[in-house]
């Protein structure tokens, strides 16, 4: 083991590694956004809603709504509450 890595017995929290290797928010965002495609995508599930059929509703492309439900994809807030809005549910943030 190298002399700057922790060991086991030093570790305490994830949150408090990922704040030590710099990649805590980038992480958190990462699931964040997972958690949110995975909602939507089983919301148009539940309602039998098509991509295509979700674009036309948000008044947008297909190619967009891909971006939306892409876990890996970055879109803006403002996209993310408009998918959300058209499936009958509220994008809820807060500051913690």
């Amino acid at each position: 083991m190298s002399s700057d890595r922790r060991s086991v017995d030093e570790l305490t929290t994830l949150d408090q590694w990922l704040d030590e290797e710099g990649t805590n928010q980038e992480v958190t965002f990462r699931a964040i956004k997972r958690v949110i495609a995975l909602q939507l995508d089983m919301e148009m599930r539940m309602k039998r809603l098509t991509k295509t059929e979700l674009a036309r509703r948000m008044n947008t492309s297909r190619s967009q709504v891909e971006r939306v439900l892409d876990p890996e994809r970055d879109v803006g807030l403002d996209t993310l509450s408009r998918a959300a809005r058209v499936m009958g549910r509220t994008l809820r943030l807060e500051l913690a």
